[in-house]
């Protein structure tokens, strides 16, 4: 269970009553993003509530008569998917800043300087939105949000969304330190050996990791892996 301190109140209205309960910030919004959550673990107590302030509780009969069932987790989980978050100012700018990150990661990850075909570090992403006034959503997707802060940016910062193949030749004994590293970051496209026991492989991968994979080859290898942009 939550402690009531670190919860939110979930209220909504269906067929002219009110209903609520007290529920982690956190999984209410994945629950909202069509997560999978255990929604009763999550909650302060495990009860529906009419006005959760005052503890006065719904009747399982009221309950029923309006949900059509009498279910803790059933009607909780439409009271947040369908009703409103009652957020404190902190939880709410703890929520916007979480989803920020993750906005900003997912950016650094698949994006590049079309001019320099090189990854933007992650404080450049952060400035330009600032300078953007980039609004987020801290319920929204952060998949749904990209897009739209990509539009925002590209004013301010050359941008865009590109996949990259890079070429990759290693020893035999190195390439078994690091294949699965190299299949973690993208797709291997195509791959053979070569006669004097060296691999040479293309690996398809977002723009954003490139440097990612040459630093992880690298120290795997101590700087014997060969790498071209294809």
């Amino acid at each position: 269970m939550v402690k009531l301190e670190d919860a939110v109140i979930a209220r909504y209205e269906k067929k002219g009553e009110k209903f609520e309960v007290l529920i982690d910030p956190g999984a209410a919004q994945k629950i909202k993003n069509n997560e999978v959550v255990n929604i009763i673990e999550n909650l302060v107590i495990d009860t529906i509530f009419k006005d959760s302030k005052k503890g006065t509780r719904v009747s399982e009969e009221k309950l029923k008569e309006v949900f059509g069932s009498d279910d803790v987790e059933t009607v909780a989980k439409e009271i947040v998917l369908k009703g409103e978050l009652q957020l404190t100012t902190e939880q709410r700018r703890k929520m916007m800043e979480e989803k920020r990150k993750q906005i900003v990661a997912n950016i650094v990850r698949n994006s590049i300087n079309p001019q320099t075909k090189t990854p933007h570090p992650p404080e450049r992403i952060k400035l330009a939105m600032e300078e953007a006034r980039v609004k987020i959503d801290p319920f929204k997707p952060v998949d749904a949000q990209v897009q739209e802060v990509l539009k925002a940016l590209r004013p301010v910062l050359p941008i865009s969304f590109e996949k990259i193949r890079i070429a990759v030749k290693l020893s035999g004994s190195d390439c078994g330190k690091v294949y699965g590293d190299i299949k973690s970051f993208g797709e291997i496209k195509k791959e053979e050996w070569q006669k004097d026991g060296s691999w040479i492989g293309v690996v398809e991968l977002p723009a954003g990791l490139q440097n990612e994979l040459y630093d992880r080859l690298n120290d795997k290898t101590k700087g014997n892996a060969e790498t071209k942009i294809v």
